[in-house]
């Protein structure tokens, strides 16, 4: 399943400057689970890259970790209530591999570990040409 930029939009309650996922590239199951990827083109007209940092603009961090919890996102959505959202409860086992950079896309790969009741668990990785740079565990909580 691919969608594009306007199913995004459909599923996701987040909007520019926020909006962080701009493709779903593949949805369906990896090792009896369900999995998501997903694209971020990342732009040298992105906001943050004006402070972070003049002269060597990298994609911080935490935004890579808000970009792969979106993605989660597409994997939650069939699993929850209608009328509800997900919100992030943690991050577990983050590690920043190499820097994101204008240029790259980076690709958002999302596992389902399980979901019960209001919790999921997610494990996630993101890769810019094949390489893994980021990688985390992370948990949500859904509510209305």
């Amino acid at each position: 399943m691919i969608a594009d930029i306007q199913a995004v939009l459909a599923r996701l309650p987040h909007r520019y400057p926020f909006l962080l996922v701009d493709r779903i590239l593949e949805r369906g199951e990896r090792e009896g689970q369900p999995f998501v990827r997903a694209l971020k083109n990342v732009s040298v007209n992105e906001p943050y890259f004006q402070g972070h940092f003049p002269g060597r603009p990298i994609m911080p961090g935490v935004l890579q970790i808000e970009a792969l919890a979106q993605a989660s996102i597409f994997l939650l959505n069939d699993q929850m209530p209608e009328g509800s959202l997900a919100f992030l409860a943690g991050v577990d086992g983050v590690r920043f591999k190499k820097p994101v950079v204008p240029g790259d896309q980076l690709i958002l790969e999302s596992q389902l570990e399980f979901f019960r009741r209001n919790l999921g668990k997610v494990k996630t990785q993101a890769l810019v040409d094949g390489v893994v740079v980021t990688e985390a565990t992370i948990m949500f909580a859904v509510g209305k």
